[in-house]
């Protein structure tokens, strides 16, 4: 059955103002925007599109896991440890409320961030096989 799907073509991410979280994204992670109004923004970066869909307050990404810890449920992957340090660089710079970088135990290094609306996401050093060809 896994010849069916052959990639994640969309994400949806809640938030308070869809206009001021689209120029975050534009600004910290560099995505291109394709619409905006007042319920959604459309952005497209990391090779596929991202809604910004105005939600109630107190939604967000993520999930606690078994611990009681905040957990993300997307990583965004960068080409080596060299990029993963620049960006973390940039991020921490440009304001942004980021984790240290780890060693999960696994190859390459990780670290989550933070959205202005507090939606948790990890970064990976590695990228996927595909990606390296």
């Amino acid at each position: 059955m896994d010849h069916f799907i052959k990639r994640v073509g969309t994400t949806y991410i809640p938030v308070r103002d869809p206009e001021q979280a689209s120029k975050w994204y534009q600004a910290k992670l560099g995505a291109k925007e394709n619409y905006c109004d007042e319920n959604k923004s459309i952005l497209d970066f990391a090779n596929q599109s991202f809604f910004l869909v105005k939600s109630i307050k107190g939604e967000k990404v993520g999930f606690q896991d078994w611990n009681g810890r905040e957990h993300f449920s997307l990583t965004f992957e960068v080409d080596g440890l060299e990029q993963l340090n620049a960006f973390h660089a940039f991020l921490k710079a440009n304001g942004v409320k980021v984790g240290e970088i780890e060693d999960r135990g696994h190859p390459g290094n990780n670290f989550v961030f933070f959205d202005q609306d507090y939606n948790i996401f990890d970064v990976w050093s590695e990228l996927s096989p595909s990606y390296k060809k």
